[in-house]
């Protein structure tokens, strides 16, 4: 009889090795693969990033649109995808609607350019470099910005600091309400839905009224982050009931070091190479960072999607941390 418990002994050590030989394994093969991963999040997108099919209205007669499309091609290939519009207004509806990054009107007495740095300085510095082109050729070039930056924040550098309090705001809250109410899963969903609130409102008031770099409605650009930091936070936690520590895990390397590059804080997505621009918009940094520039610059024009992709991401996270939270309940109590 004790040689068969020693045996059974034998082999439930075995076998508890031979899983810790596994995880070894996993773990050295697993974490270069993510790093190989990471570096290509960050690496790719800033190599290709640039001029590349970016959404451009042009109008005017048809035989000036030609030659400006035929300029702009030759000089520049591939690097805009033009859209003929009617009248001059129509052209610059579309910039302020966020359908395209900027106009090219041609008028009788000259050049109209129409610019939105809001969108990203990239855009407009572009496209005051194509107006100074024109100009040397003898052309009246006239220039009109429809979405501002504000005075403390000319180059529009403080958008891509949003990613540190969407991250942060997400992630740590979510972690920080798991470790604290491991039992409680209502109360973690609370505390994530009312940080996100807060710290969103927050943020958005120091912005805006603190450092002067946000304008637009304050209410709405507050709403934007704060509904950015609970699909985040919601995210997680909703992994976190479905697969423990390691959905928490595997959501924070997609949230974090996957979404932040590709998001286009800081110069909008449409500079980033396809397909990662759209990538990035279907992520919640990506999707809140337009938002929030919309609601900032563009008086909410263009955010439809991204508020989509943001309750998208926060409905999942709540239902699944809803849901999987109640069942571990009646199973702990079972």
């Amino acid at each position: 009889m004790a040689s068969e418990t020693t045996v059974v002994e034998q082999q439930l050590a075995d076998t508890a090795n031979d899983h810790h030989t596994l995880k070894f394994i996993g773990a050295l093969v697993g974490v270069p693969i993510v790093l190989l991963l990471m570096l290509m999040a960050f690496l790719v997108p800033s190599l290709h990033s640039g001029a590349k099919d970016l959404p451009l209205a042009v109008s005017g007669p048809d035989a000036a649109v030609q030659q400006v499309v035929g300029g702009l091609e030759q000089k520049q290939p591939g690097a805009f995808d033009v859209t003929t519009y009617a009248t001059a207004q129509e052209a610059s509806d579309s910039v302020h609607n966020r359908d395209t990054i900027g106009a090219i009107a041609i008028e009788a007495d000259g050049v109209h350019i129409v610019t939105a740095s809001g969108a990203g300085t990239p855009y407009a510095t572009l496209l005051k470099q194509i107006g100074a082109g024109l100009q040397s050729t003898g052309q009246n070039v006239v220039y009109e910005e429809v979405a501002p930056l504000t005075e403390k924040d000319p180059t529009g550098s403080s958008i891509a600091t949003l990613g540190l309090p969407l991250i942060f705001g997400g992630n740590v809250s979510a972690i920080l309400l798991i470790t604290m109410f491991k039992k409680h899963p209502l109360l973690r969903i609370f505390g994530g839905l009312a940080i996100a609130l807060i710290g969103g409102y927050a943020v958005t008031a120091a912005m805006q009224y603190g450092f002067d770099v946000l304008s637009g409605n304050f209410w709405l650009t507050g709403l934007m982050l704060s509904l950015g930091i609970a699909a985040i936070s919601m995210t997680l936690q909703g992994l976190y009931n479905l697969a423990g520590m390691a959905g928490v895990g595997v959501a924070a390397v997609i949230l974090l070091f996957f979404s932040n590059p590709l998001s286009g804080l800081a110069t909008g997505a449409a500079w980033l190479p396809k397909p990662w621009g759209l990538i990035g918009q279907l992520m919640p940094i990506g999707a809140a960072g337009t938002a929030i520039r919309s609601s900032a610059f563009f008086d909410g024009e263009g955010m439809t999607f991204s508020i989509w992709v943001l309750v998208i991401w926060t409905v999942i996270g709540l239902c699944l941390a809803a849901f999987f939270g109640k069942r571990q309940k009646r199973a702990a109590s079972a």
